[in-house]
């Protein structure tokens, strides 16, 4: 897809388990290697490596059809004490599909066996299979993984396979009963990523 293409979001792959995560993988010299599409703290090579140490081929890509958006509360937020919900400065960063727009990401690799990792980091998120381009417009051939923005609903039925047992493991310990939301602002101290 050209950046000047209109993309069908019905289209989008969605990977739900560690299953699903297999079929995107790409062999490169013999490792199977993940694709990674970074957009929030990601974007720091320094940031990516605290989760994924041997991360290999950090770059700066473009991701069409995209858009960045504080719609979700970060339970790591609440663990680390940094959250506010006082002034309902709790949220972390996502991105949602949004035709016409376009997102600045890192792309990176990790090998397979990083996966379980990924998700668990990751655990509210949707994961797409997208495909960045170049700065220069040339479309990846690979696809790369994206964090992408989900509905209460999904999560709970995808997430934590319906169990409450789960989710309160997870955000009802900190007294968030709606995750994905419309009515909260960014953590501030993530805003310095």
């Amino acid at each position: 897809m050209s950046s000047g293409e209109v993309r069908d979001d019905s289209k989008l792959i969605e990977l739900k388990d560690e299953s699903d995560f297999e079929k995107v993988l790409s062999p490169d010299g013999g490792l199977d290697l993940l694709s990674v599409c970074g957009f929030g703290s990601l974007l720091s090579e320094r940031s990516a490596r605290s989760t994924f140490p041997d991360l290999i081929n950090f770059r700066v890509a473009r991701l069409n059809g995209f858009r960045r958006v504080f719609a979700h509360v970060a339970p790591i937020f609440f663990e680390r004490g940094i959250a506010k919900p006082e002034t309902m400065e709790i949220s972390s960063l996502s991105v949602e599909p949004c035709e016409g727009e376009t997102l600045i990401v890192t792309v990176f690799e990790i090998q397979r066996s990083e996966i379980p990792s990924f998700i668990k980091r990751e655990h509210e998120f949707r994961f797409l299979a997208v495909f960045p381009e170049t700065l220069d417009g040339k479309l990846f051939t690979t696809p790369a993984v994206l964090c992408a923005r989900y509905s209460d609903e999904e999560f709970f039925q995808n997430r934590c396979k319906g169990s409450k047992e789960i989710y309160f493991q997870q955000y009802g310990r900190h007294n968030i009963h709606k995750i994905w939301r419309d009515d909260v602002l960014p953590c501030r101290v993530y805003l310095r990523h």
